[in-house]
């Protein structure tokens, strides 16, 4: 089996640098066609440059393959839409959304402004919800698509100085549970990749001497998997320098203590009440 993209439209949202550049070149690479979004600002999300999208697209086409650069800012509904836009206006169909766009500005939660707070839930929980929301109606006409949001290790295990990126992060896998509800059928799949690498946006976290071991392109082949018709739908898929393993919510039985239990039953009792042993997933 030799997984492809001809015919198929993508939009790769946060695609000029590192991670998202890998997407948006493993997608041309086996025949989609892309809009390669970036709004070309800094890792804490100011200013605005056309150059990073333009170079990206740039090496497609030098590469054969067909791409258009878009700068629109996912924070903006409006840019959300025009993204989708572009991709109909260009290609009259959209396939494929990969949700990557982000910004980073870390700082203890005692430290942390509402600003800070709020500009990162913006861009991350927003800006996906913005594209998917763009492209959702699309996809549903069609009765196909593949959606792929960025969550994180520190949206599901936490990480110091990161409230505010762990929340987003973990917003976008309650995103993707109800998506996968209501895109099933309509063959639309939603699913996270949640990934380690070195890029400009984790050169400063991870630690030095990293870089070899975690390459931005290690992850691109569990997105490319997660964009293809062979998709599952409602995974949460890890990649970290060529290891891919999954990630889940479970729930246990538990302790049935009755109606009118106390909080002394619940304390005495609280080791059985939290013993995953028996830990499941939940399909809905």
């Amino acid at each position: 089996m030799t997984i492809r993209f001809d015919g198929k439209v993508a939009v790769v949202t946060g695609a000029g640098h590192g991670i998202g550049r890998e997407h948006a070149l493993g997608l041309a690479a086996r025949g989609a066609k892309v809009v390669v979004n970036d709004l070309g600002g800094a890792r804490d999300g100011t200013g605005a440059s056309a150059t990073a999208a333009q170079a990206v697209v740039d090496e497609i086409v030098a590469a054969g393959g067909e791409a258009v650069a878009n700068t629109d800012s996912v924070a903006d509904p409006e840019g959300g839409k025009r993204i989708v836009e572009q991709a109909m206006d260009t290609w009259g169909r959209l396939d494929i959304a990969i949700c990557n766009a982000g910004i980073l500005r870390d700082r203890s939660f005692a430290k942390m402004t509402l600003d800070d707070f709020r500009a990162v839930m913006d861009v991350h929980v927003m800006g996906s919800v913005h594209v998917c929301h763009a492209a959702w109606p699309h996809m549903r006409a069609q009765q196909y698509g593949r959606i792929v949001l960025t969550t994180s290790v520190s949206g599901l295990f936490g990480n110091f100085g990161q409230a505010n990126y762990g929340a987003a992060k973990m917003a976008l896998v309650g995103l993707m549970n109800t998506l996968k509800i209501e895109g099933r059928k309509y063959n639309i799949h939603t699913n996270c990749i949640a990934r380690i690498a070195m890029t400009r946006m984790t050169e400063d976290i991870l630690a030095k001497g990293q870089q070899e071991r975690f390459p931005p392109r290690a992850v691109t082949p569990a997105v490319l998997f997660l964009s293809s018709e062979q998709a599952p739908n409602g995974v949460i898929v890890q990649a970290a320098g060529g290891r891919y393993y999954v990630a889940a919510i479970v729930e246990n039985s538990g302790v049935d203590l009755g109606p009118d239990a106390t909080p002394e039953q619940i304390a005495e009792r609280f080791d059985d009440i939290r013993d995953l042993s028996d830990a499941r997933t939940v399909d809905k």
